[in-house]
């Protein structure tokens, strides 16, 4: 099967599939005489496989770790079950904190008036400049309720 076929079957476009073996998370497909990429059944459900795992969010390291727990027959599923359980983790982490996110937009979005005037507490709290930048921030730090942002100047 050439690259294109195999793209079709699996749901993994031409690209991911180079770039797969370029970062060496499939192995390098043989090569016609023409010097085109050939690919086997083996190699559909390989790309099926990390398609499933890319789709459920995991990393490109978390998908090889998984790849060869998948290929060793003699795994212990308690592997696999931490991989899938740390994941899980911080999946939750990240809903966490996008529902911090939306719930301070929806905050400050309740607070703006939506007129002709020039004030508006969604820029004023976008502006703050004496606040530290925010980077991978805990959710869970901000309680229940969200991000407080910064009260509007009046």
């Amino acid at each position: 099967m050439n690259i294109g076929d195999v793209a079709r079957q699996s749901g993994v476009s031409a690209k991911m599939i180079r770039y797969y073996e370029s970062i060496g998370l499939i192995p390098e497909a043989g090569r016609s005489e023409s010097g085109y990429r050939n690919y086997g059944t083996n190699d559909v459900h390989t790309l099926r496989f990390i398609r499933r795992a890319r789709d459920l969010g995991f990393t490109v390291e978390q998908m090889g770790d998984l790849l060869a727990l998948w290929n060793d027959r003699s795994r212990a599923s308690a592997e696999v079950k931490k991989i899938a359980l740390d994941h899980v983790a911080i999946l939750e982490s990240k809903i966490a904190e996008l529902q911090a996110m939306a719930r301070t937009l929806g905050y400050l979005a309740n607070h703006c008036q939506g007129n002709d005037r020039p004030d508006c507490p969604i820029l004023d709290d976008l502006a703050q400049m004496d606040r530290e930048p925010r980077r991978h921030a805990d959710a869970t730090k901000f309680g229940r309720t969200g991000i407080r942002p910064a009260e509007p100047k009046r």
